[in-house]
């Protein structure tokens, strides 16, 4: 998600696995909307890391969910979000308004903060915490 990409670095290798063989990372986070569809996707990205689908050497930092819209969550998004947090570390992002049109956000949530240090980097941007 290139908001996420922006304000926390990275690199996005879109709906894809990375290939370190050719210079992408091998520290990986799967990221994800809060909706079904979102939730599913990254459900069947985890089953393939699992059952070896995936690129060898590749480590999982964790799976983060965005908010996919304002608001608390349906029971059965919770719940999925629950079964995966059974196999990955899952952090979760809110609504951040300012994304919807392309802006940036007055302040960055708490949540992001976490995830920088999950990823070893910093926080850039604007509304980035000093």
């Amino acid at each position: 998600m290139t908001s996420l990409i922006e304000i926390l670095g990275g690199v996005d290798v879109g709906a894809r696995w990375p290939e370190p063989a050719r210079g992408e990372p091998r520290r990986i986070v799967l990221v994800g909307r809060t909706s079904a569809r979102g939730l599913r996707s990254v459900s069947q990205a985890l089953g393939a890391l699992k059952e070896g689908d995936a690129p060898q050497g590749l480590d999982l930092l964790g799976v983060v969910l965005v908010a996919d819209a304002p608001g608390r969550l349906p029971l059965t998004l919770l719940r999925r979000i629950r079964v995966l947090r059974s196999v990955a570390r899952v952090h979760r992002v809110p609504w951040i308004q300012a994304w919807r049109t392309g802006g940036h956000p007055k302040s960055i949530p708490r949540q992001l903060g976490t995830l920088a240090e999950l990823v070893g980097g910093e926080i850039y941007g604007e509304g980035a915490m000093s």
